[in-house]
């Protein structure tokens, strides 16, 4: 595929755009990343002309970005990048007003879809009606794709009617984070870790997605799809694959989703016959964050609900290199502290020498953590100094790979910057595959049909602590304590 020389932003006035994707291409605007042709078409239901857009563009910018980051030549040259196109995308007409906008047909365009997926149908037929559906275009779809295995199939169905697969970019942020990444980094470019990482070496992993906040302002969206949908189905569940694929042939969108997908379909299955024994459901009550008092799920809501805010599974991947070896996944709103962690715990060491020396010996730990800092940290054994005479004493030390400190020269980019780039060069390497999404779907339904045929409903959990205790038993009846 060429690059792009025209990108049309749906939403362009949400919040998706003004916290992530305006600044995200300001900052490859700014780095002399996009093409210099590149225009961008942006619109949404509001009305307003281009120098209204400029302005609101501009405010986000200022939300968003350092000030120092914020040199006036490189804002007014990217604003006037700019073209705003106010189209309600229920009204077929409308969409001619877009095809005007954005050129010729013959060009290599980008679409962007930051839209409710109620939308996506209808939006996709006009743009089809306006023929900006042809060869030269690629659509990227904002999450979530369906709110069960059905709807998804539906909306696939529909985007696959006028675009081929490979030019479907699915979205998933995660997948843009510089960790995650480094994750595919640490395992396939370097000889010390992949001998390890299966069964013979591993004792288990932990994933962890710990939000301190709340709804905030997401009521209806959040209500009807829960920690499970909202963020298990698709963050979580690309993590898990990351972590347990087979090695690729090559870096490129073909090798890599290939073997993401086969880790899916591995996945065992959670239904009506262990859904109780393998996962916990909880929401939070009144509680404390940062000291500060905050209102129970239900209070923030305005009525009762049975969502889950949070959510603990079991998993396996009954596969050749991972066969016994748990994945433990949790998540959840108002909890003690914000992170996403990979957490993998190495087997025991075969024999200690050091036993009858009255030394303990700690299994080996690798940590590797998205968020809030990027960090990669690797948890060994070493000897504390001293001449022993009361026997040799072994402390854990870590190893770190701080990603700011080993980079410095290199500023941290938003994970959409280097999503928006591959879409505009045509790469699809770290986009979802329809296969994936469909595979994770079929998973996450079977969980939410045995919550039902188990009649479970979320186990209270005060704000600001780390889940419901039944969670801590999920991990405890193996002998495992979750890393808090």
């Amino acid at each position: 595929m060429h690059r792009s020389k025209c990108m049309l932003l749906f939403g362009a006035t949400g919040d998706l755009a003004q916290r992530m994707l305006l600044p995200s291409l300001f900052g490859l605007c700014a780095d002399g990343l996009l093409p210099s042709h590149l225009r961008i078409v942006a619109t949404a239901r509001s009305e307003m002309d281009d120098a209204a857009y400029a302005t609101f563009a501009k405010a986000a910018l200022e939300r968003a970005i350092d000030a120092e980051r914020l040199k006036p030549a490189q804002v007014d040259r990217f604003l006037k990048r700019l073209t705003y196109v106010a189209v309600d995308a229920s009204d077929q007409s409308q969409f001619q007003k877009l095809a005007a906008a954005m050129g010729p047909e013959d060009e290599e365009r980008s679409i962007f879809l930051s839209t409710a997926p109620s939308l996506f149908e209808q939006t996709i037929v006009g743009l089809a009606s306006a023929g900006l559906a042809g060869p030269k275009s690629r659509l990227a779809l904002e999450k979530p794709l369906g709110h069960d295995l059905a709807s998804s199939l539906a909306i696939n169905a529909a985007v696959a009617a006028l675009f081929p697969e490979n030019r479907i970019f699915r979205v998933d942020h995660y997948l843009g984070k510089e960790t995650v990444q480094n994750l595919l980094a640490l395992r396939f470019g370097n000889a010390l870790f992949e001998p390890l990482w299966n069964a013979v070496g591993v004792d288990h992993v932990q994933i962890t997605v710990s939000e301190t906040v709340g709804l905030e302002g997401r009521h209806g969206f959040y209500d009807g799809a829960g920690a499970l949908r909202d963020m298990v189905q698709n963050h979580m569940l690309q993590l898990l694959a990351l972590v347990a694929m087979e090695p690729p042939a090559d870096f490129n969108a073909t090798e890599v989703r290939d073997e993401k997908v086969k880790v899916l379909r591995s996945l065992r299955r959670i239904d009506a016959s262990n859904a109780a024994a393998s996962s916990v459901i909880g929401q939070y009550r009144a509680g404390a964050i940062n000291g500060a008092p905050v209102a129970g799920y239900a209070d923030e809501l305005g009525k009762p609900s049975n969502t889950e805010t949070f959510v603990a599974l079991k998993a396996h991947v009954d596969n050749w290199r991972w066969k016994g070896v748990p994945f433990y996944l949790r998540t959840g709103k108002r909890l003690g502290a914000r992170q996403t962690e990979i957490f993998i715990q190495f087997k025991d060491v075969r024999h200690s020498i050091f036993a009858r020396r009255g030394a303990v010996i700690q299994p080996n730990k690798l940590v590797i953590r998205l968020q809030p800092d990027e960090n990669i940290r690797m948890l060994v054994m070493a000897k504390e100094p001293g001449l022993d005479r009361d026997g040799i004493r072994l402390r854990e030390v870590p190893l770190d790979l701080g990603l700011a400190n080993a980079f410095a020269d290199s500023r941290r980019r938003i994970a959409y910057e280097r999503l928006m780039l591959d879409l505009i060069d045509g790469d699809p390497t770290l986009f979802v595959r329809r296969d994936e999404v469909e595979a994770q779907w079929e998973w996450i339904d079977g969980i939410r049909d045995g919550w039902k045929a188990n009649n479970m409903t979320p186990h209270p959990y005060p704000a600001g602590s780390w889940g419901p205790s039944p969670a801590m038993g999920l991990t405890e009846r193996d002998g495992v304590t979750w890393r808090d």
